[in-house]
């Protein structure tokens, strides 16, 4: 065995680990994205005023659904809310 072959041999040794960390990270990540839609659709069964408590409207719902399945839909909700806060909290101190 010359040193060439040693080295395309670790190669494909060292390969192995990172793949099955990537398959890894992908169905941890595919299984938070499938909990938190679960949780995304128990929001939609709460009321207007219930939803109204915790800043959110209907309709803030139906812009998050647009996502697509493998991206979270809480992180559109979110981006959301801080934009609605900001913009709040920002006219609040103009009035002030």
């Amino acid at each position: 065995m010359i040193a060439y072959d040693f080295a395309a041999e670790a190669s494909r040794i060292s390969t192995r680990p990172a793949v099955a960390t990537r398959v890894a990270g992908a169905l941890i990540n595919f299984y938070k994205a499938w909990k938190n839609r679960r949780a995304f659709y128990r929001l939609g069964e709460m009321s207007d005023a219930e939803l109204a408590d915790i800043g959110l409207t209907r309709a803030d719902l139906h812009v998050a659904i647009d996502t697509p399945f493998g991206t979270d839909p809480t992180a559109k909700l979110r981006a959301i809310t801080s934009d609605r806060f900001e913009t709040v909290e920002g006219l609040a101190r103009e009035v002030a």
